[in-house]
């Protein structure tokens, strides 16, 4: 009990996304979707970490230093706030994906998408969040091997070093086979269980619709802010320009589509469920 409560004190800002993974993928895809994807996908993540570290695959040959055994829980010589990182970045790029490949209407209340059948089952939605949760590792791990810099601490490395500020090409091909995995297995359970929660708007947007983009933005500045207050001004520019150039793309393609919004409201909460 003491190395969990000394893993929330020390990690808070993991659990902070990850409390707005719990109450967002409520809201979305309700409660079944997203307790049984925070078991499923932590053991995901847990077993390709642990993995790497045995047997080099999927992410390379990479190794965890146990500077913290004392202080916050591991499994296994993996950290679990790690593992357990991999639920809202696999959660926040699909939904990211969803409202990009949905239709958005106007109802009585705000905005809201569309009908989602189509999209929740296609396949350019899974292969979207895929590539999106890849996208955040490309910010994401430059910034964290740099952990004795900030407040995250020295905790991993790779036995070489990589060409990307220290990361290898192994491990973002790792991040690809296992956001697409991720991802496709969320998919399941939410085209399954999940059902469409309405009646949440803030600032006549709804909450459902918006907490998997505002999370994954949420993330992205996070680290970038980082890089830039360690000084890594080299790596907070390119991850700048990278994440710059899809969050552009992705502006302009939400403008059109609230140029051109659906005409008619989704369907009711029962007709969405599988």
């Amino acid at each position: 009990m003491d190395l969990l409560l000394g893993t929330v004190l020390l990690r808070p800002y993991v659990f902070a996304f990850l409390a707005c993974y719990l109450l967002g993928a409520w809201l979305q895809f309700g409660p079944r979707v997203t307790w049984v994807f925070l078991l499923l996908g932590y053991l995901t993540a847990f077993l390709s970490e642990y993995s790497s570290i045995h047997l080099g695959f999927p992410y390379g040959d990479y190794f965890y230093i146990q500077t913290t055994r004392d202080r916050e829980l591991w499994v296994m010589g993996v950290p679990f706030m790690d593992s357990l990182s991999y639920v809202f970045l696999a959660a926040c790029s699909y939904s990211t994906a969803l409202f990009l490949m949905s239709p958005l209407v106007r109802g009585d209340k705000g905005w809201e998408l569309g009908d989602q059948t189509r999209a929740r089952r296609s396949r350019a939605v899974w292969i979207l969040g895929g590539f999106l949760m890849l996208l955040l590792d490309i910010v994401v791990d430059p910034v964290a091997l740099q952990g004795d810099k900030w407040f995250l601490g020295k905790i991993y490395g790779y036995s070489s070093p990589g060409a990307y500020f220290g990361i290898p090409m192994s491990n973002f091909a790792g991040w690809l086979l296992v956001g697409l995995c991720m991802t496709r297995l969320f998919q399941l359970l939410e085209t399954k269980w999940g059902t469409a929660q309405r009646g949440l708007e803030v600032l006549g947007i709804s909450a459902a619709m918006a907490w998997g983009p505002l999370l994954y933005l949420s993330i992205l500045l996070f680290n970038l802010a980082v890089s830039f207050a360690i000084g890594e001004t080299c790596l907070a520019t390119a991850s700048s320009f990278i994440s710059g150039t899809f969050a552009l793309m992705a502006l302009s393609w939400t403008a059109y589509k609230i140029g051109h919004p659906k005409k008619h409201l989704p369907p009711p909460p029962s007709s969405l469920q599988s």
